[in-house]
């Protein structure tokens, strides 16, 4: 259950991005994973992939960093590092 909250916390993040930056989708999501927040990159795809489904980050290529250093003060996080956004042109963003 932890799991799924850091990821549902993670993908409101980044849709709270793609609509400030008024972005038509998610290129690319940049994130590390603390050595104590109990996913494995793999383990991280899986809940970001069912979490992502249906918003601007659905088809985002991931790029997982891990950390082994259990003594790190965002051990137990999961943190958005970047993002890549592709931007709407003007002529599809309208008046």
């Amino acid at each position: 259950m932890h799991e799924t909250a850091l990821v549902k916390n993670l993908i409101h993040r980044v849709e709270t991005v793609c609509a400030d930056e008024n972005a038509e989708r998610v290129v690319e999501v940049a994130v590390w994973l603390g050595a104590l927040c109990h996913m494995s990159p793999e383990h991280f795809t899986d809940h970001f992939r069912q979490e992502a489904a249906g918003t601007c980050a659905e088809q985002a290529h991931l790029r997982i960093e891990t950390s082994d250093d259990i003594n790190h003060p965002q051990a137990q996080d999961v943190l958005l590092q970047s993002l890549e956004l592709e931007l709407e042109t003007e002529d599809e963003a309208g008046p």
